[in-house]
């Protein structure tokens, strides 16, 4: 990609009407535009921030057997009246509408009942179990507030899986495989070191349901954390029973803010026995499908990511989900510096680096090292008669402040690419 072609521009001033740290910084380095509160679109950076962000989540979904597919967002309402979550006063973020005939639906918030409903027509026998099924799709929930950026929106994508199998203990060994595969995609992503399985509230179904939690100023949850197991309890079950169940010492607890990032559910059989979705067993009686449910927001985990992995300067992305590997720079308008800058672009391409070419001649060198430390490619190559005549191309990581000046082969080793 040439910059000279990108059609979004960075912006010097923050958005006058956004209070969140990864709003501003994604609007001024034009990841995303804002069109209204809690909602934004994707522009093409951000967008392949979250594609990235999307790709690591379905490979470790694919890898503990799930499988891809899309529901639609229009939801009849028949669909959720046997869970009462039709029901204003049980859900109260639906948007809802009609269809000219008056037929009410809904824009899903979820998708328990739908999918519930659809593998009916799948699931009649044991063979049929287990069964895993994801989606990355459009969710519409009608927030009261929607003050935080990315991270709580009133449209977004999320990735939820759901697991229909035939007994608790089935269910509860994928449930731990599940576990494992979200850890796996924060460490991927880059914060796994600042994410805890946290222990929630699991309602009418377990004793727990288990959040995975971002500590940031910027979160919206408290959690206490014991930082030697690892493991965190979110505030609204932190009591001395839950510490004793769980062999923790509240001497042990650390209090903090965090912003959920993913979070995974047994369901049990309260969607199976509403809906009708069972199966026949090898001695042939019939039973209720056990079911589970894992969520991620892709958006929410890119918000998040900006939070806490900024500077003073702009964003710094993880190599895994950057948009770009490399962001290279063409200083001044010397012909020569052209020549070896454009060639150099045409190597990192054909070495399948994906590369943001600065070639923009009407922007000074102090503009393009501020757009390029606010955007946050992990390296920027320098190109100017100053690294020529030094021998070369100016290097450095984006969380480093200086650079060194290296030539190609040098270059390519730096990148770990082979020659």
């Amino acid at each position: 990609m040439k910059q000279s072609q990108l059609f979004t521009k960075t912006k010097k001033e923050s958005p006058a009407d956004e209070i969140s740290l990864n709003a501003e910084l994604l609007i001024r380095a034009g990841f995303i535009n804002k069109e209204m509160a809690g909602v934004y679109s994707y522009l093409p950076l951000g967008l392949r921030v979250l594609k990235n962000i999307e790709n690591i989540i379905r490979e470790e979904m694919n890898a503990i057997g799930g499988q891809e597919i899309i529901l639609s967002s229009l939801q009849e309402k028949s669909t959720w009246e046997p869970t009462n979550q039709w029901d204003d006063s049980q859900v109260d973020v639906w948007f809802k509408t009609k269809l000219k005939n008056d037929t009410e639906l809904g824009l899903a918030v979820t998708h328990e009942a739908a999918i519930t409903k659809m593998m009916k027509g799948f699931i009649n026998s044991y063979r049929d179990l287990p069964k895993f099924v994801y989606q990355f799709q459009t969710k519409f929930r009608n927030e009261v507030r929607a003050k935080s950026g990315i991270m709580r929106v009133r449209e977004f994508v999320m990735k939820d899986l759901y697991s229909f199998c035939k007994d608790e203990e089935e269910h509860n060994a994928f449930y731990e495989r599940s576990k494992e595969a979200y850890k796996n995609i924060f460490k991927r992503i880059g914060i796994g070191h600042l994410t805890y399985i946290t222990f929630a509230s699991g309602g009418m179904f377990s004793k727990f349901s288990h959040e995975f939690q971002t500590i940031t100023g910027a979160g919206e949850d408290i959690i206490y954390v014991d930082e030697n197991k690892g493991i965190a309890v979110n505030k609204e079950v932190y009591n001395d029973e839950v510490l004793t169940s769980l062999g923790l010492k509240k001497e042990d607890m650390v209090e903090n803010k965090a912003v959920e990032v993913g979070n995974i559910f047994t369901l049990s059989t309260r969607f199976s026995d509403a809906l009708g979705l069972k199966f026949k067993t090898e001695e042939g009686d019939e039973k209720s499908v056990f079911m589970g449910s894992y969520g991620i927001g892709p958006g929410r985990l890119m918000g998040t990511v900006v939070e806490v992995l900024s500077d003073s300067k702009g964003i710094i992305w993880p190599e895994n989900i950057a948009p770009f590997k490399v962001h290279l720079l063409m200083l001044g308008g010397d012909e020569n510096v052209k020549i070896e800058a454009s060639k150099l672009y045409e190597e990192l391409n054909a070495k399948n680096i994906e590369v943001l070419f600065d070639d923009r001649v009407d922007v000074n060198a102090g503009e393009k090292f501020a757009d390029s430390d606010l955007i946050g490619i992990p390296y920027r190559i320098v190109v100017s008669k100053r690294s020529l005549a030094d021998g070369g191309f100016e290097i450095k990581k984006r969380i480093e402040d200086t650079g060194k000046i290296v030539n190609i082969d040098e270059l390519f080793e730096f990148l770990g690419i082979q020659k």
